[in-house]
């Protein structure tokens, strides 16, 4: 039956029109969870809170992902994955909105686990969602389209709320995005397909428990690898509006302009990523987060040097910004097709584990050492998952040929 799913897949022409919705639903959810981070100084002031508190925004929401993913994606396992992605869209909407109109700093709080359970969900069902769509040689190419979504929150989504915020206050910005995902919503429902994410067995076959899976050792094993490398990324890049303000030396309106600058960057290593993804699953990561490590150094050395910042900024923003769907591709290759919907749900476990916890590290050592030690840390950590990534991939491919 499986077999016969991916051929029918293998004829169908290639669903750009569903594609291109996951697209935009991932653009609101991302651009939604990571607004915070380019509005800290403003919010900050309004609560009369430290910069490290708004960032624990962040950490809030990670963490509550973190928390919900796996158990309700296990209970709603048989429900529609299309019916799932609109009401969890709904529900996002409503923490934004919430956000929004928070009278106190608690009141904030409880919004982002509003919008960080629903998030979780969404990630659950929305990873695995092209899958089902294409076959299994164009998983890279569609995966590199849902995944543009993400980039072009960088890109477009995290800049412009910032810019709103500064401009118009930053409560508007949030309530801006509610907006945007009720409308984004409306799509959902008129142009993505829906699916059938069941996997059938063949006759005769015995069903086995997940742990029992051949495949899931490699998923293990990605799922640190993402830990690692997603930590870095946000011990330093939750705080970035501030750093590029009082180590960088750029003014508060300039701090848009380069989050756009370094997720245009990010947009180009997604087109990368989509070439790459497929042909060079394994070297493609191992390359991407050596020039990430590169890039975040520079800005460590020469954090007061305005061209090398804004040059390291387009360099780290192009190697990162194929580097999530790298990832994915690479786990829903490794997974097996029981193991895919549980291999999701880990990956945005990992995820989430590494965006919270990058921000509460990194709110940590702000506290103790200052904005200046946040890129140091996070390239010390890329490192180490780069070393990860290629010890256990010599350890996998020693295991498969025993």
């Amino acid at each position: 039956m499986a077999e016969s799913t991916e051929e029918n897949r293998s004829v169908r022409p290639f669903p750009w029109l569903g594609l291109v919705t996951l697209a935009l639903a991932i653009f609101v959810s991302v651009t939604t969870e990571f607004l915070p981070t380019g509005l800290l100084p403003e919010m900050a002031r309004e609560y009369h809170v430290s910069l490290s508190q708004v960032g624990l925004l962040v950490t809030i929401f990670a963490a509550t992902v973190v928390l919900a993913t796996t158990p309700l994606s296990i209970l709603t396992r048989s429900y529609s994955r299309k019916g799932l992605v609109v009401v969890v869209l709904i529900i996002i909407a409503i923490g934004a909105l919430g956000a929004a109109v928070a009278p106190t700093y608690g009141f904030l709080v409880v919004a982002r686990v509003v919008g960080g359970l629903a998030h979780g969900l969404f990630w659950a069902v929305v990873g695995g969602y092209a899958a089902h769509l294409v076959p299994k040689h164009q998983l890279g190419r569609a995966v590199a389209i849902t995944a543009s979504g993400a980039t072009a929150a960088f890109v477009l989504g995290v800049p412009v709320g910032t810019a709103i915020g500064h401009a118009l206050g930053w409560r508007l910005a949030f309530a801006f995005m509610a907006g945007l995902i009720l409308i984004l919503t409306v799509l959902v429902v008129r142009y993505l397909p829906a699916v059938d994410h069941r996997v059938r067995l063949a006759t005769g076959e015995i069903p086995l428990p997940l742990r029992k899976d051949r495949s899931i050792s490699s998923v293990a094993v990605l799922c640190i690898v993402i830990l690692l490398l997603i930590t870095s990324q946000n011990i330093f890049y939750t705080y970035i509006a501030p750093w590029l303000i009082s180590v960088g030396g750029f003014g508060s309106g300039g701090v848009p302009g380069l989050l756009l600058l370094y997720g245009g960057a990010g947009a180009v290593g997604l087109v990368l990523a989509g070439f790459v993804a497929d042909r060079f699953p394994r070297g493609g990561f191992v390359v991407a987060f050596a020039i990430v490590a590169v890039a975040v150094f520079a800005l460590w050395l020469f954090g007061d040097r305005q061209p090398v910042v804004i040059g390291a900024l387009v360099v780290w923003g192009v190697a990162f910004g194929g580097g999530p769907a790298i990832i994915q591709t690479r786990m829903l290759h490794v997974a097996s097709a029981r193991m895919r919907e549980t291999a999701v749900a880990l990956q945005t476990t990992a995820f989430n584990v590494g965006i919270g916890g990058g921000a509460l590290v990194g709110g940590l050592l702000l506290d103790q050492s200052g904005l200046r030690i946040l890129p140091l840390a996070d390239v010390i950590i890329t490192i180490v998952g780069v070393v990860f990534i290629l010890a256990s991939d010599f350890w996998l491919s020693r295991r498969r040929t025993r």
